[in-house]
């Protein structure tokens, strides 16, 4: 039987009436008076149509955008007091395709973050070669390959082993299976809950599939124009009666197969 990590009461994670626009004479609000936390061991699904705020939300967790107003706090500081080059190397990052360096090997897109952190060669060959067999990869056959040599669920694999390869604390996760056909995609979203359950991370995951949100997230926070209009486990998702949740919860029974 498979058992989840209990979830500590620290916040990893914190929104305190956070507001994001661009253009400050005639602003553009991708975000308004957003308030949330995440705590240590969670796995939250920010799920939302396109342009409902989900990927800004990552980009002010690791600093690569600062809130207009409010205050973004990880691990209980203020990004804004955050050394960023610091926040960054501390948390471990996935987006669609991975984003290797082409011309890296998969070793070496591997322990990038470990050799910034000047970690020595022994110890960073040893968990280069822990990561790929944690993502299913044999580093006697992959690990001085360059990206293009494999395949997308491979070089996705290859993603996630990057992330964690320095044991960051958190997990920021930009829809990294989208852009893989159905059935690669399904298997790597079956190994990635495994792997939850296993490291315990906590984990910030943004989709627009709500199948993939229910089989990953241990809370669903569901946006709409730059809101949180829904927030709870996957069944208290699924028995909430707002009309955009309403309106995910129907495509599960669209064609055939759908889920009832």
């Amino acid at each position: 039987m498979n058992t989840k990590p209990a979830l500590s009461s620290k916040k990893i994670i914190e929104f305190c009436e956070v507001s994001f626009h661009i253009n400050d004479i005639l602003p553009h609000v991708v975000i308004s008076g957003i308030s949330f936390s995440v705590a240590q061991g969670e796995t939250v699904v920010l799920l939302g149509r396109s342009g409902s705020g989900k990927t800004t939300l990552l980009r002010l967790m690791n600093g690569m955008l600062l809130p207009s107003k409010g205050e973004v706090r990880v691990q209980e500081r203020s990004t804004r007091d955050w050394d960023l080059i610091r926040l960054r190397r501390g948390i471990g990052y996935v987006i669609q395709d991975a984003g290797l360096f082409p011309h890296f090997t998969v070793a070496e897109n591997v322990g990038l973050v470990p050799v910034l952190e000047k970690w020595n060669a022994a110890r960073t060959a040893t968990r280069v070669e822990e990561m790929l067999r944690l993502v299913g990869l044999d580093p006697r056959e992959f690990a001085h390959r360059r990206p293009r040599e494999l395949s997308g669920g491979q070089r996705q694999r290859v993603g996630v082993a990057r992330a964690l390869a320095a044991d960051p604390p958190l997990l920021l996760m930009d829809e990294p299976f989208g852009a893989l056909d159905p059935v690669t995609r399904a298997e790597l979203q079956r190994e990635f809950r495994g792997l939850v359950q296993r490291l315990g991370k906590t984990i910030v995951f943004v989709t627009h599939d709500l199948r993939e949100a229910l089989l990953l997230a241990s809370r669903i926070m569901l946006l709409e124009s730059g809101h949180i209009v829904a927030s709870g486990s996957p069944q208290e998702f699924l028995d909430h009666e707002h009309a955009e949740v309403r309106a995910f919860t129907a495509s599960l029974d669209s064609g055939p197969g759908g889920l009832k």
